[in-house]
């Protein structure tokens, strides 16, 4: 997996491309944890365009992270792939998650 950073006033973007699975879930983690440690911005976008498989245990640490921050943060997943999109539908994780499809 790998990971490009962008940052604005607005909002900070991660833009991943790759697969999210057992093995990377872990990496997606810190990378919004660092995110929530430094905060620069109140809206984290996080771009799956680049993502061609999730597995759950991405979805997991997507849905922690959207329980921690729902309150004061923003996170937004934007762009999912076709994949993607559907494993958020099929698990319900649409239901949990802001997701804007382009």
């Amino acid at each position: 997996m790998q990971i490009i950073e962008r940052r604005t006033k607005e909002s900070q973007t991660l833009i991943f491309s790759g697969r999210i699975n057992n093995s990377t879930s872990k990496q997606l983690e810190d990378e919004i944890a660092s995110w929530a440690s430094s905060i620069f911005t109140e809206k984290l976008i996080l771009d799956f365009s680049g993502v061609d498989y999730i597995s759950s245990a991405g979805i997991r640490v997507l849905l922690q992270a959207q329980k921690k921050m729902k309150e004061k943060h923003e996170m937004i997943i934007k762009n999912p792939s076709l994949f993607c999109k559907q494993v958020f539908e099929v698990t319900g994780a649409d239901i949990f998650l802001k997701i804007e499809a382009a």
